[in-house]
């Protein structure tokens, strides 16, 4: 009869400050109480671990401000931003952001720049993202310990292999050994749609549910999935294409070769026909457009019904098949009116079996905006980091 191994404890002290850290970069800061309570351990393996952060300097114990209360405040634990920072980059198929993020998932500094013509193929993208990290980490006197970014398009996650960003025109990059090469940093690429979700889940909408769908619709349609807590990532890395499900044969043509997409229905092309715009619309002018519907519910909806009819269709499939707690919107469905978000709710929650049946699923407008892939790129990043801190 073979018995199981059992933790050295020098192990166990190591997972346990991976996961007291862990606890403070997501969910900020906390008392010694509070962290004993969440993380089932007593208040002598607290101190210990707190007082060893504390003389690293990864974390800090100040006194919160005053309060109401009598008594003396309990000491707040907080993690200290400097103590890690990665690099979390977001490739558009518009513009390039980059960020410096600290432990904590403080953005310390940021750039961006827009991307049109020559300067959006990888050679300049890849050129131009080193050279601006390298001058933001000057000027902010840090240095990233890991990377992670967003690329809107089919990613191997095991090395950073782009296989196809066709709204990029990008086939075949060797995205994260490019920048290793130079950056000499552990490079974690993602799927756009699936860090979105990953940000959602720790910082955002989706934040507290175990089971929750992204639904990013930009020039593209992407998800992103969280099942049981944890990112869903199929086969090598390749999952969330739901922009490519099939939602209206014969339909209009998709650059994927199939037609009737549930991308050619919903996408920015889309959005702009059901607004009465041409397609080649600035984005700018496409927001503004949506806030103005806004103010009249019974306009939204009768501009945007053959819109609405798609985007809930393909919603029924996508609750159908993956029973989420919540899906979560995101990017231009972040600009849909409100009164047109809660019909297609309603029209999911009657239509969907798999909604009636777990007691209704939501469905929500991502609660990040614009920053939301930025800060999943970074999330991912410090998967990789926050045990070696």
């Amino acid at each position: 009869m073979s018995s199981s191994p059992v933790a050295r404890p020098d192990e166990v002290r190591r997972h346990n400050r991976t996961t007291l850290l862990r606890l403070l970069h997501v969910s900020g800061p906390s008392t010694r109480a509070v962290l004993a309570t969440q993380l089932g351990l007593n208040r002598s393996t607290i101190k210990t671990l707190v007082d060893g952060l504390a003389e690293a300097g990864v974390v800090e114990e100040k006194v919160p401000r005053p309060g109401r209360g009598a008594g003396r405040p309990s000491l707040l634990v907080l993690p200290q931003p400097h103590a890690a920072v990665v690099l979390a980059v977001d490739l558009q198929v518009e513009h390039v952001a980059i960020a410096l993020v600290g432990l904590g998932g403080q953005i310390l500094g940021r750039n961006s720049w827009n991307l049109h013509g020559r300067t959006r193929t990888p050679d300049e993208v890849i050129t131009h993202v080193i050279e601006s990290a390298a001058v933001l980490a000057g000027d902010l006197g840090v240095e990233p310990v890991a990377a992670g970014v967003s690329v809107p398009g089919v990613v191997r996650r095991a090395d950073g292999y782009v296989h196809e960003a066709p709204n990029l025109r990008w086939t075949d990059v060797a995205l994260g050994e490019r920048l290793n090469a130079v950056l000499k940093i552990p490079i974690l690429v993602g799927n756009d749609a699936e860090l979105g979700a990953v940000a959602e889940h720790l910082r955002g909408a989706a934040r507290g549910s175990s089971d929750a769908v992204y639904v990013s619709a930009d020039v593209g349609v992407g998800g992103g999935v969280i099942a049981q807590g944890s990112s869903l990532r199929g086969g090598a890395g390749y999952v969330g294409e739901i922009g490519h499900m099939v939602i209206r044969p014969g339909g209009r043509p998709c650059y994927c070769g199939s037609s009737g997409c549930w991308e050619t229905e919903i996408g920015e092309a889309a959005l702009c026909r059901a607004l009465g715009l041409p397609e080649e619309t600035p984005r700018g002018a496409i927001l503004f457009e949506l806030r103005e519907l806004s103010r009249n519910p019974e306009e939204a909806a009768s501009r945007l019904a053959e819109f609405t009819e798609w985007l809930t269709l393909g919603l029924v499939n996508v609750v159908n098949l993956l029973g989420p707690q919540l899906v979560v919107l995101g990017d231009l469905l972040t600009v849909l009116p409100e009164s047109v978000v809660r019909a297609t709710a309603e029209e999911v929650g009657r239509r969907s079996l798999v909604s009636r049946a777990v007691g209704g699923t939501r469905i929500v407008s991502s609660a990040l905006g614009a920053d939301v892939k930025l800060l999943g790129a970074a999330e991912v990043a410090f998967e990789v980091v926050l045990d070696t801190v």
